[in-house]
């Protein structure tokens, strides 16, 4: 039997939804084997969420409602699990970017977290050195579920060409994530521009940031330093930053010529090219 302790439901979401899988596994009477044979799990993994011990994923929630017949109940507390898995310091402005009907993000060392593939964010975290690997990369693709939401904001985003070259993970994980990036050029609520090296010196050499824009509520301006991160609303900010923004944009391939260079890089540095004896290599 799976090792029970109390949970107090208030300390966490994560412990809120355990205590809930259990209190509803219990009136449905299935022992944790039981609901796991029926969602095509282990017991132990039943026993591993209930005791707050396991982070659930949104698949497993989704199963679990479709197995008790919550009406979807799983489905909704996952994102507050999965948002609180995040890093305390970061959890704040996630909660504003799922707000936010605008997001401007210039970003000189990785694709912005919005548009990363699962095996990209698996390898910039894990170079990060990231505990809870697993936890922290479903957070994030929690994140981009904003992108599919009814009405999705608009999200305009500025790479550094540097972006394209710098490779997390294989050949293989590159080429998807830039493969990524071009399924989004018809996506009229997400624009990618490059900046490329022929732009020089630009307005933004401190680094990424982010300006959200919200219905009604003033701007807000985002920017990361090691372990930490700064956000203010600051007025002057948030103008000196959209205005650099501005500068960002004018110096950046269009849109048409910035998919071009993601396709470009995408075959020259990540395609497969056969070798002389008929083998492709990456």
């Amino acid at each position: 039997m799976a090792n029970i302790r109390d949970l107090d439901p208030s300390a966490s979401p994560l412990d809120y939804y355990g205590s809930e899988l259990r209190r509803l596994r219990e009136a449905a009477n299935l022992k944790q084997a039981a609901l796991g044979e029926i969602v095509f799990c282990t017991a132990s993994l039943i026993g591993q969420v209930e005791t707050a011990r396991k982070v659930p994923t949104r698949d497993f929630s989704e199963r679990i409602d479709a197995a008790l017949g919550t009406g979807g109940v799983f489905s909704r507390l996952v994102g507050l699990v999965l948002r609180s898995q995040l890093p305390s310091w970061f959890q704040a402005y996630a909660e504003m970017e799922a707000r936010a009907t605008h997001i401007s993000s210039f970003q000189p060392q990785l694709v912005y977290g919005l548009l990363q593939t699962e095996a990209y964010a698996r390898a910039v975290l894990k170079a990060g050195w990231g505990e809870k690997l697993d936890d922290a990369v479903a957070a994030r693709l929690e994140r981009q579920r904003l992108l599919h939401r009814e009405r999705p904001p608009l999200v305009w985003v500025v790479l550094d060409e540097a972006v394209l070259h710098r490779p997390f993970g294989s050949p293989e994980i590159m080429r998807e994530q830039l493969s990524r990036l071009l399924e989004f050029h018809d996506r009229r609520e997400v624009r990618i521009q490059i900046l490329p090296f022929s732009a020089g010196q630009h307005p933004a050499t401190v680094g990424a940031f982010n300006v959200l824009r919200f219905e009604g509520d003033p701007d807000v301006v985002y920017a990361e330093s090691y372990g930490s991160a700064h956000v203010t609303a600051n007025p002057e900010t948030a103008s000196d930053c959209a205005h650099r923004y501005d500068h960002l944009q004018a110096a950046a391939l269009s849109m048409e010529a910035s998919a071009a260079l993601i396709a470009r890089v995408r075959e020259e540095r990540y395609g497969d090219h056969p070798e002389p004896d008929g083998r492709a290599v990456a």
